[in-house]
C-alpha cells in the first residue's frame, strides 16, 4: 500500500488530517480522533534495521493501536513488528509495502479508531 493512498483513506473515512508534530522527522504523521484527541495511528518512515530487517533501506511503517490480546498473534504474521516508539502492549507496527494486505490494514485502522474513544 502506498503512503499517499493510506493518508487519503484516513482523511476521507475519519475526517481527520495528518499532523506533523516534529521538525526533525517531517514525514512522521499522527492521526487522532477529533472528539477525544487520542491517537489511533502514526505513519513513520524508518530504517529497516530499526525493525530488525536485514536491509537498512527506509520503509514506511504504520503504528496502529490494538487490543493487547492481539499483539502477540499479529506479531507472528508477515509484516508486523513490535511497535516502533510506542507502547508495545497496546500498539504494533506494520510495513505498508510487503506487509499485510490493504483490507487488513483498513480493518486494523477501524479497530484502532474505535479503541481511541473518550
Amino acid at each position: 500500500m502506498k503512503r499517499d493512498a493510506l493518508i487519503r483513506h484516513i482523511e476521507t473515512k475519519y475526517h481527520v488530517q495528518p499532523e506533523y508534530l516534529w521538525a526533525a522527522t517531517p514525514r512522521y504523521a499522527i492521526f487522532r480522533r477529533a472528539d477525544s484527541r487520542k491517537w489511533f495511528c502514526a505513519l513513520v518512515d524508518i530504517s529497516g534495521h530499526k525493525l530488525g530487517l536485514p536491509d537498512a533501506a527506509i520503509v514506511d511503517v504504520l503504528n496502529v493501536k490494538v487490543v493487547p490480546e492481539l499483539v502477540g498473534s499479529l506479531r507472528q504474521m508477515k509484516g508486523f513488528f513490535p511497535a516502533y516508539h510506542m507502547n508495545k502492549e497496546h500498539w504494533v507496527s506494520l510495513l505498508l509495502s510487503g506487509g499485510p494486505d490493504q483490507q487488513t490494514i483498513f480493518d486494523l485502522i477501524d479497530a484502532a479508531y474505535g479503541l481511541s474513544k473518550k
